[in-house]
């Protein structure tokens, strides 16, 4: 399914897409005075952009650039603007690792020339 098809109220969703954007987490307390982090990212594909919430351990396993897949959302609307979750039933799971996760540069693509060029 491509982002531009997904509508608020649409269920039993599966979508696969790029993680443009993520913020820091923040903590929120729910209704029942649970504590939960939560950060909100934008997934991307050819055909557009949506704003996903993501939560708990789900925020440190998902970064900028990595590809995803969500299975099994729903779109609602928040504040106007639909929003993909995952909620109790679906899940999202990183597919593909984006080149920006890495802390170093690898060695094979080292090149020492360059960064001393780039120095100069």
């Amino acid at each position: 399914m491509n982002i531009s098809d997904l509508k608020a109220g649409a269920s039993n969703v599966d979508v696969e897409a790029v993680v443009a954007e993520k913020d820091e987490p923040r903590e929120v307390v729910t209704k029942y005075g649970k504590k939960l982090s939560v950060a909100n990212a934008i997934l991307k594909d050819d055909t557009g952009s949506i704003a996903i919430s993501l939560w708990g351990d789900t925020i440190g396993q998902i970064n900028v650039g990595d590809k995803v897949k969500v299975t099994n959302g729903y779109v609602n609307e928040f504040r106007g603007t639909p929003q993909l979750s995952t909620g109790k039933f679906g899940k999202i799971e990183v597919i593909e690792k984006g080149s920006g996760n890495s802390d170093s540069p690898s060695e094979e693509n080292y090149d020492p020339e360059e960064t001393d060029a780039e120095e100069m």
